[in-house]
């Protein structure tokens, strides 16, 4: 008996790093080299050719993947995505701190995309948690088997950490407790406890009375 089976995730629209596929779709792509030259690689102050230009990319169907792909491989020269090079400096220079979790969706669904630390980070705080063994997420990030044990392992403890420090008691727990031991359990049982992501020090009781008694 055949079983057919289909996958419902959509599909990334980020590309792998090696991916220029998406050169042929670019409305450049059936320019000569010397048209090419002259609007996407201009003087600074030829702004006739800039113009010309970005006029061209306003239109073009990949322009995110034309700005993707030069700040992926770092390039800092000529026009890409409708930027030039100095509206694209302050992108090249928040890339190494950048956390887009579309690539980090790519990523843990198999593409091959660019992932600054964060992004890794990201991936295999996610690998963890969906119980990847460390062969699959090796293949993934393109690493080791020892390097992917390690992030594994660093995983479960932040992971960890993030359980033991995050969870905050409701408002008045301890009081509906007492109520309760106090009056019989026929009122009711004691709120149950959430989960915030907050800094550690803001549910740290002792050091909240230690700052009311300095205040």
């Amino acid at each position: 008996m055949r079983h057919i089976t289909t996958n419902t995730q959509p599909v990334p629209e980020l590309r792998g790093i090696a991916d220029i596929s998406w050169h042929a779709r670019g409305k450049c792509h059936d320019l000569t080299p010397d048209e090419a030259d002259r609007l996407f690689f201009s003087a600074p102050r030829a702004h006739a050719s800039i113009t010309e230009a970005k006029a061209l990319c306003g239109t073009c169907p990949v322009r995110q993947d034309c700005f993707t792909h030069a700040l992926d491989n770092d390039i800092r020269w000529g026009m890409w995505g409708g930027l030039t090079e100095a509206e694209r400096r302050p992108w090249h220079a928040k890339v190494a701190k950048r956390l887009d979790y579309a690539r980090v969706r790519a990523a843990l669904m198999g593409r091959d995309v660019h992932l600054t630390a964060s992004e890794r980070d990201a991936v295999t705080r996610a690998a963890y948690l969906r119980d990847w063994s460390a062969p699959r997420l090796a293949y993934a990030l393109r690493i080791d088997l020892d390097h992917a044990r390690d992030l594994l392992r660093d995983a479960r403890h932040a992971v960890a950490d993030r359980d033991r420090y995050w969870k905050v008691p409701a408002a008045d727990s301890e009081k509906a407790s007492t109520t309760d031991q106090g009056e019989g359990a026929g009122r009711g049982a004691a709120p149950e406890e959430t989960f915030c992501q907050v800094p550690r020090q803001a549910q740290t009781h002792e050091l909240i009375n230690a700052l009311k008694r300095a205040a």
